[in-house]
């Protein structure tokens, strides 16, 4: 038995198209910890698994708060935890889990970063970077966060995001036009905007400014319009950290080597992205990036299924990433067995040639 313990912003996908038709394929049943303020995605999946003809104790779903993990970490029967959601809790889950002798992967935050070079086409890098920030109201761990860009365009590229980041329609995810939907819950839309305003305070250049953002109709829903920093630095929290929102924050650097090295310094790296038509710059920052998941051009680098889900430094901790052939080891039990057999008659017959005649 393994145990999934599922994240808020994806309360259908990572339950029921990661965690649990790998664990099943090999053989396992799971249980899984719904997100606590979204459990209702997964009961109902749960459901519709029984009515397919799924077995009972197969598939199992719980509803619980977080102080009742202990229980799922301790449980002798509970081979394996696989985990996604914040960095913190993902050590404590990890450590707890590895103390009673269970395998863990634990999928963590992050601050993805693109490195935008000076000969990257100006519209369409800018396209691909509203769509990896802004999307999901930038609620994903494959967000594009923050963005170092080379000092000859920096000004061109800044001046672009903002004209296009201001035409997104902000509103209702249930509206098919909408591009920027809200904030899941309310103390969160909370963090998000204290998350603006101590970026503010740290000095970074606010480019465009998503707070008070009111959608008609929709005046009590919890709105942060495109957020733009500019002149970010190592030094503000608001370019180091995580803010799980529509904000992007830019960096600028000299060149290519200062860019990476910005990069390389943040203390996550689950993903990241080069902006390119340069060859050998694209196969350097391949190379060299810490990032466990690297776009060459590819705003969002999520790799297709039967590649793992791989993120380094403080975004995982495990050995065995998510999805793909990782997924299938962490899942599988190995076994070395080593056997030797012996023919019969051929044991006797060399009995009989080793007799000597001596009775």
């Amino acid at each position: 038995m393994f145990a999934g313990i599922v994240p808020v912003n994806f309360p259908a996908m990572i339950p029921f198209g990661w965690m649990t038709p790998v664990c099943v394929a090999c053989g396992n049943t799971i249980v899984l910890k719904a997100a606590s303020l979204t459990p209702r995605t997964a009961l109902r999946i749960a459901e519709l698994y029984k009515e397919a003809g799924m077995p009972d104790g197969v598939v199992n779903v719980v509803t619980c708060s977080r102080h009742e993990i202990d229980l799922i970490l301790e449980h002798p029967d509970v081979k394996g935890i696989t985990f996604v959601g914040s960095t913190p809790v993902g050590k404590l889950i990890y450590e707890k889990a590895a103390r009673n002798g269970k395998r863990v992967q634990c999928l963590t935050q992050a601050k993805n970063h693109a490195l935008v070079m000076s000969d990257a086409p100006i519209e369409r890098t800018v396209a691909g970077v509203i769509n990896s920030a802004f999307g999901c109201a930038g609620q994903r761990c494959m967000a594009l966060s923050a963005c170092v860009v080379e000092d000859a365009i920096a000004d061109e590229f800044v001046a672009e995001l903002k004209k296009q980041a201001s035409q997104i329609k902000v509103g209702p995810a249930y509206d098919k036009t909408t591009k920027l939907g809200p904030i899941t819950y309310e103390k969160h839309w909370h963090e998000v905007l204290d998350d603006i305003d101590k970026g503010v305070r740290e000095g970074a250049e606010l480019v465009l400014d998503g707070r008070n953002c009111v959608v008609e109709g929709y005046e009590k829903g919890y709105y942060v319009g495109p957020t733009i920093f500019d002149k970010v630095t190592d030094e503000m929290s608001i370019g180091t950290e995580e803010v799980f929102g529509p904000v992007l924050c830019i960096k600028r650097c000299k060149d290519f080597h200062e860019g990476l090295a910005i990069m390389n310094r943040n203390p996550y790296a689950n993903g990241s992205v080069i902006f390119t038509q340069s060859g050998y710059f694209a196969r350097e920052f391949v190379r060299h990036t810490d990032g466990g998941m690297v776009g060459v051009n590819v705003g969002i680098p999520v790799p297709v299924g039967f590649f793992p889900f791989a993120g380094h430094k403080a975004s995982f901790f495990g050995d065995l990433h998510c999805l793909g052939k990782d997924a299938y080891r962490f899942f599988t039990e190995s076994k070395c067995v080593t056997t030797r057999w012996f023919d019969e008659e051929e044991k006797k017959a060399k009995e009989v040639s080793t007799w000597d005649g001596t009775i």
